[in-house]
């Protein structure tokens, strides 16, 4: 069980109040939780820190400035995707370990405490099979029936709502419409939606979304469509920015709109950081588009490229439309190795993600598949990927990435509601990034990619709290 995950409480002391210059405390009490390689420190409780006069840092002195009165966007949540394979595999599992994930999962004591979900709208790669919910040449979508995701999606979207204390936002997002509503007549390998069948795909969302719902599960959101320039053996369809932009404005928006979901949360783009400032530019320019926008959704996968993760692209787009919210939709690591589910790289890559997209600007985070098996899937056209948690389905035990504990020193501490402060590095073997939560307690997150450890201090206002950043280790401190 998850109890198991955490170590011991090492040790816990009260320190006094320190004063800054406004007279008001800066801390009562400091904790601070590590996950490191080569140590048994997996999101462990590593003792209480004190506050110490620092007026001026020197340059000599590594440090972690922070400031909460600098504050910027607000963070809605921090999960994962519910897909089909997900799914399926939670049902194969005993109900031990059925237990045990959704523990693992939503619970914020005993688990990292997910706030976020998505899913798809019918069949994606992470499916067994390709479907959707009409006949074929329905164009009056009167057969619309959503009965395939009873047999294992819904059932665990129910028990993930329970199981986070009943609220957890769900957005959905399609892979590509029905195969006879594209120009290839294939719901795989690209493809484009016909002109004629724009407004009966935009009447399908929001048959999707009143079928879920009459089910009980509430949509939060929508995505327009799954990485729309990317063409995939799997399910998916292309649209330009042109393209996008005269669906929402002439078709989606609209319908969503007379159907009473203009409280939806549309996400456009849905793709990788390397043309999101491209793709978000001409969406958001057109006002008759951007209105029914919400935000601007995207990927990591940019890496495919050989390029590394392009953060200031994302930061560009917040920077250019600050009304606009933006949303890491989905991550993952592919080409799963069995062998490979100890690499630190594993979860090294979500927090190097995590800290980048929220100093970027980002208020919402949610991780690709949740669990898949012991060999990354299913999936139907043999795209198998890593998740944070992989089910040993011949013994029906769950196994840990560290991925999972990367996941969780941000989703365990940043609460729904808390807004990003200011918080900088003055050494480049440690990013960082800060909150504070509704509550008002700061949460500051510092990585360390680096294979040697780094004391620093963690300062603000005037006093310093000395600490050890381990080699090849992620740091939450909280400071109450």
């Amino acid at each position: 069980m998850m109890t198991k995950k955490f170590l011991p409480f090492l040790f816990f002391l009260p320190v006094l109040c320190a004063h800054g210059q406004q007279g008001k405390p800066v801390a009562k009490t400091i904790i601070q939780y590590t996950t490191a390689a080569g140590t048994d420190l997996r999101l462990s409780k590593t003792g209480s820190l004190s506050f110490k006069s620092m007026p001026q840092p020197l340059e000599t002195e590594v440090c972690v400035f922070v400031d909460p009165s600098k504050t910027f966007q607000s963070v809605i949540g921090i999960g994962g995707s519910i897909t089909d394979a997900v799914a399926e595999n939670f049902a194969k599992l005993p109900e031990k370990s059925q237990e045990e994930f959704l523990e693992a999962y939503y619970d914020r004591e005993k688990g990292i405490g997910y706030t976020l979900a998505r899913t798809s709208i019918h069949s994606s790669d992470f499916s067994s099979g390709s479907y959707t919910y009409v006949a074929d040449m329905d164009t009056e979508l009167k057969t619309f029936d959503v009965s395939h995701d009873e047999q294992y999606r819904i059932p665990l979207i129910k028990k993930a709502i329970l199981a986070a204390g009943g609220q957890l936002p769900l957005y959905v997002s399609p892979w590509s419409p029905p195969a006879w509503m594209k120009t290839n007549n294939s719901m795989l390998k690209g493809g484009k939606l016909k002109p004629e069948f724009r407004q009966n795909w935009a009447d399908y969302y929001v048959k999707f979304i009143n079928a879920y719902e009459a089910k009980g599960i509430p949509v939060w959101g929508l995505t327009v469509q799954n990485e729309p320039m990317a063409t995939q053996k799997w399910e998916s369809c292309i649209y330009t920015a042109e393209e996008e932009r005269d669906f929402i404005k002439a078709y989606l928006g609209p319908t969503l709109e007379k159907n009473g979901m203009r409280n939806k949360k549309l996400i456009a783009w849905d793709h990788n950081r390397d043309q999101v400032f491209q793709r978000a530019n001409t969406l958001l320019s057109d006002p008759e588009a951007a209105k029914y926008i919400w935000g601007i959704g995207f990927h990591w996968y940019e890496t495919w490229t050989g390029s590394n993760m392009l953060f200031d692209n994302v930061r560009l787009v917040k920077e250019a439309f600050p009304d606009k919210n933006l949303i890491f939709t989905e991550g993952c690591v592919e080409k799963f190795d069995l062998d490979s589910v100890k690499n630190w790289a594993l979860g090294e890559r979500y927090g190097y993600s995590l800290i980048n997209d929220f100093n970027s600007g980002v208020s919402a985070w949610t991780d690709w598949n949740m669990l898949l098996d012991e060999k990354g899937g299913p999936n139907h056209v043999g795209n198998f990927c890593f998740a944070p948690v992989h089910a040993d389905l011949k013994t029906g035990k769950l196994i840990y990435t560290n991925s999972y504990y990367y996941l969780g020193h941000f989703s365990k501490f940043v609460l729904p509601g808390a807004k990003r402060i200011a918080c900088s590095s003055n050494r480049d073997r440690l990013i960082s990034t800060a909150f504070i939560n509704p509550d008002g307690k700061i949460v500051v997150v510092v990585m360390n990619k680096t294979g040697v450890a780094l004391p620093y201090h963690l300062w603000i206002d005037g006093k310093s709290v000395g600490t050890n950043s381990l080699a090849h280790s992620i740091s939450t401190i909280i400071i109450n």
